[in-house]
């Protein structure tokens, strides 16, 4: 094995924190060194790893290889006129945005970081604020380069069987090398933003049903502590790309120039307790009354609005050391009274949670374990640590389950395997195709293991 791609064992773990394993780490920066790590990864197979933002164990892989795909970082091409660009796996969303935003392009769909890679981005079919829209990432995939466990590169078109295994496949297919992508046109980097306050959780999906259509983007944070009357009161964020004529005369100089804030890191530790049931109930309070109870039109930058955390670097660890688990979820449309009854036993429970959001989702997408269906899902942070925690989850999911829901593979770091396919309808579908073009299991990761996927 090459100089640069030498493999070094290290412990590597989710932006949870909480299941961290030993693997040898290795960053290839060629077609050939992937195809090199590939062959020689040992019984314990490989998974490729973007930036590490997946939060619970998919892009782990204990006693096997990790294969580092942030070397593959190179922009290839960039079609300004057609709005395509075809670009490495390992580029970051925030890489794409400096680049084409200057263009007068943005990437189609972005979650709540962009601190995430183009192959991460497809592996867990990412979706973002937009997904009523817009769908996932994957639907803006026009192709992608797979490498596969038989050491061959195979050019990947939408609507073929690989590409809908590849997409939410969580890197189970094999190592994704390039992508091309469609873009959506922007005449400024700022957004046009309307905020409001919803008194408890029926007025909030009342006022997303009533009105998500005149938004590309929108999501709600809900104050999970509130209970009684104010169940599920909420901020309402909705916004979409500003236009030029818009923007205030000395600001159209630089309309399409891409400012990120940046804050001090969390600090390396923290005293543990600090997200208590009072601290984060404070917190809450506080987020709820400071926001407006209607205003329209604010402009935001596309970091602010997308991406407030990224200015925190490290911003996991105020969770302390034992880490923290992200639950998200999601129910049809005619599943609003599960939502409702789950929302009220998180708020018995007193989860200590500050990250709690609200989105509506739209058609289904084409990936066989891609994570959407049409409805409402909800996404929470909780320390690790909270007593009993792994029981209540449990409950919950087999809430989900019953209802025709689904967790979010990339985010899961618990759930248990016998649900898994009530879930997932097209599993077996998975499984079948996985075994065909990986026969010998080369690609595997503790969350494989733990599934059984």
């Amino acid at each position: 094995m090459s100089a640069s791609t030498a493999s070094v064992t290290t412990t590597v773990t989710g932006w949870g924190r909480t299941a961290p394993t030993a693997a040898r780490l290795i960053r290839p920066r060629t077609y050939e060194e992937a195809a090199a790590a590939v062959r020689e990864c040992g019984a314990r197979g490989g998974i490729p790893r973007g930036l590490g933002r997946a939060y619970g164990d998919a892009a782990q892989n204990a006693g096997g290889v990790v294969f580092d795909m942030t070397g593959l970082d190179r922009i290839h091409v960039i079609d300004a006129d057609d709005g395509t660009v075809l670009c490495g796996a390992g580029v970051s969303l925030h890489r794409l945005m400096e680049v084409l935003l200057p263009l007068g392009w943005f990437v189609p769909v972005t979650p709540g970081t962009r601190q995430v890679t183009v192959g991460g981005a497809i592996g867990a079919d990412i979706h973002g604020k937009n997904h009523h829209v817009s769908g996932s990432f994957s639907r803006h995939v026009l192709s992608f380069e797979l490498l596969t466990a038989d050491g061959e590169i195979r050019t990947v078109g939408r609507g073929t069987p690989l590409f809908d295994a590849t997409a939410g496949g969580m890197g189970l297919t094999g190592v994704i090398l390039t992508a091309t992508l469609g873009l959506l046109p922007v005449e400024t980097s700022l957004m046009s933003v309307d905020t409001e306050r919803a008194s408890d959780l029926d007025d909030l999906m009342a006022r997303l049903t009533g009105t998500d259509h005149h938004y590309r983007y929108s999501v709600a944070w809900i104050d999970l502590l509130a209970r009684g009357a104010a169940t599920g009161r909420a901020v309402l964020t909705r916004g979409d790309h500003a236009p030029f004529d818009a923007l205030p005369a000395r600001a159209r100089a630089r309309a399409l120039e891409f400012r990120t804030p940046r804050f001090p890191s969390a600090p390396a530790f923290l005293p543990e307790g600090l997200l208590s049931r009072t601290t984060v109930g404070l917190f809450n309070e506080l987020w709820y009354r400071r926001a407006p109870r209607a205003r329209t039109g604010e402009l935001q930058r596309i970091s602010t609005f997308f991406h407030p955390l990224d200015g925190v670097p490290h911003w996991n660890r105020v969770y302390g050391r034992g880490g923290f688990v992200q639950y998200q979820f999601v129910v049809g449309h005619g599943q609003e009274d599960t939502l409702r009854r789950i929302v009220r036993r998180i708020a018995e429970r007193r989860c200590p949670s500050f990250l709690a959001v609200l989105k509506r989702f739209g058609p289904a997408d084409p990936g066989w374990l891609s994570f959407p269906l049409p409805g409402w899902t909800l996404a929470l942070d909780i320390p690790a640590a909270l007593p009993g925690l792994g029981r209540f989850l449990d409950r919950l999911d087999e809430e989900v389950a019953a209802a025709g829901g689904r967790v979010y593979l990339a985010k899961d770091s618990r759930l248990r395997p016998e649900l898994l396919a009530a879930m997932y309808p097209r599993l077996d579908d998975f499984r079948a195709l996985r075994a065909e073009v990986d026969p010998r299991g080369v690609f595997v990761s503790d969350l494989s293991r733990r599934l059984d996927l």
